[in-house]
């Protein structure tokens, strides 16, 4: 199994403090927001083979300079062919592209996304089920659910309703941007795309995936914080799991 690792967005919600740096790379209680994910994918046992970060030629040196500092043996840079946030391909885009390249299972997280949880039961979940998985969380509040995807569970932890961005909340189950896929997620990956939905939010995916195939739900345990806004950023700095 490899890990994706999606940090090629532009952050404009968190302007200025991300014009001329990526939002992963912003300290979190003393060390890079990306740091905690990438600390979380080391730890997962048995090891994963590779750890593929996706960037954008804008911040490409910035996340060099990062890695150099690191000495991680498994980790790969991707970088789409990005200068700005109206040139960039999307989240989904890029995930094709790194799906179409391996033959293997594979996790997808976001770089900008905390949480105290570990990740071996979410991976021993998949491996049980051998489908594509999302985690959910419980929402904080309105705002947190709309922000997300709302989800609905059946009784064997199917997804049966997933709504991205819902305008009338039906749960505060909430899906994170954090995936178990198959290799074989990659045709879906590429249907979709050619279908001309959205490439821009993973979230997207998972609403249309679900209704052509099983999708299942893993509630994760504990603290999760999409990193978004500058008030969610603040609160990050209260942030102490490693």
């Amino acid at each position: 199994m490899i890990a994706v690792i999606l940090a090629g967005g532009y952050a404009k919600r968190l302007w200025p403090l991300t014009l001329d740096k990526p939002k992963v790379l912003l300290p979190v209680a003393g060390k890079p927001v990306i740091d905690y994910v990438v600390e979380k994918v080391l730890r997962v046992n048995p090891p994963i083979r590779k750890i593929i970060i996706s960037t954008n030629l804008r911040f490409q040196s910035q996340f060099e300079e990062w890695l150099e500092t690191k000495g991680y043996s498994n980790v790969e840079l991707i970088p789409d062919n990005s200068t700005n946030e109206y040139e960039k391909i999307g989240a989904v885009k890029a995930l094709s592209n790194i799906a179409s390249t391996v033959s293997e299972d594979f996790l997808v997280l976001a770089g900008d996304n905390l949480f105290l949880d570990e990740l071996n039961g979410l991976i021993q979940f998949f491996n049980e089920k051998y489908s594509s998985v999302v985690a959910l969380y419980s929402a904080r509040d309105l705002e947190d659910a709309k922000r997300g995807a709302t989800v609905i569970l059946d009784e064997d932890g199917r997804i049966v309703v997933f709504i991205e961005k819902p305008e009338n909340l039906k749960t505060m189950l909430v899906g994170a941007c954090l995936y178990a896929f198959p290799s074989r997620i990659s045709i879906r990956l590429k249907e979709y795309l050619q279908r001309g939905l959205p490439r821009d939010e993973p979230g997207r995916f998972i609403e249309w995936l679900y209704k052509l195939e099983s999708v299942y739900g893993y509630m994760l345990k504990g603290y999760f914080l999409d990193i978004g806004t500058p008030s969610s950023y603040k609160e990050a700095e209260n942030f102490n799991g490693n």
